[in-house]
C-alpha cells in the first residue's frame, strides 16, 4: 500500500541544511553521513521513506534523525513528530532539538506527563494551525485529539518499546508520510 502511495518530494539542500549540519560539534562517522545521505535520497523522492537507522548507544543515530527534521521543517514546510517510548527520551530529544536548532526559526513543542493540561491543549491547538513545526512526545502523540496541519514525518525511537495498541496507531499514520525509525536493539520485530 505505501509503495503505491505518492509521498511529498524534498527538494535538494538548502544553504541553512549546510549550516546545521557543519554545526555539528563532532566529527560524523562514515557510517553517519551514509545513513543521512541514503534518508536524504527517500526525502527527495516521491514513494514514502520507511527508514531504519539501528545504531549503538551514543553512535550518532540522533544526529541522522536531526538533519532528516530540519530538512522536512525546512525544506518542505511540514510538520515532524518525534515519538519516544519514556519522558526521560522525550526531555532529552526535545532539549537537543532545542538547542541544535535554536539559530533558526523553527517552533518546538513536547508533550508529556510533565506538561499540565493547559500546556498540553495550548500545545495541540498549536500543532493543529501549523504553529509548531516540531512536536516531541511519548504516546500521547498517538492520541486521536492530536491533529496535524500537516504532518511530513515521523521519527519513532525505540519503536519496539511500544506496545500493541500503539503499534497499531502508529501504523495508521505511516500511509502517506514519511517514517524513521531509530532502534539501538535490532529485534526481528523492528526489522
Amino acid at each position: 500500500k505505501r509503495i503505491k502511495n505518492t509521498g511529498y518530494a524534498y527538494p535538494p539542500d538548502n544553504p541553512w541544511q549546510q549550516e546545521l549540519e557543519d554545526s555539528f560539534p563532532y566529527q560524523p562517522t562514515p557510517d553517519q553521513l551514509k545513513a543521512v545521505q541514503e534518508i536524504k535520497r527517500d526525502l527527495e523522492s516521491e514513494r514514502p521513506m520507511d527508514r531504519l537507522v539501528c545504531g549503538d548507544v551514543g553512535f550518532g543515530k540522533t544526529e541522522v534523525a536531526i538533519r532528516a527534521i530540519f530538512k522536512v521543517v525546512t525544506g518542505g514546510n511540514k510538520q515532524v513528530a518525534l515519538l519516544a517510548p519514556t519522558t526521560i527520551l522525550t526531555q532529552q530529544h526535545y532539549h537537543t532539538l532545542k538547542e541544535r536548532f535554536a539559530p533558526y526559526p523553527i517552533h518546538i513543542g513536547l508533550l508529556n506527563r510533565f506538561r499540565t493540561e493547559s500546556e498540553r491543549k495550548e500545545i495541540m491547538q498549536r500543532l493543529a494551525t501549523g504553529e509548531l513545526d516540531i512536536v516531541v512526545g511519548t504516546q500521547q502523540l498517538l492520541n486521536k485529539e492530536v491533529k496535524f496541519r500537516d504532518l511530513g514525518l515521523l521519527v519513532i525511537d525505540e519503536e519496539q518499546r511500544f506496545g500493541v495498541n500503539q503499534k497499531e496507531k502508529i501504523k495508521s499514520f505511516k500511509t502517506q508520510i514519511d517514517v524513521l525509525t531509530l532502534t539501538a536493539t535490532p529485534i526481528p520485530r523492528t526489522l
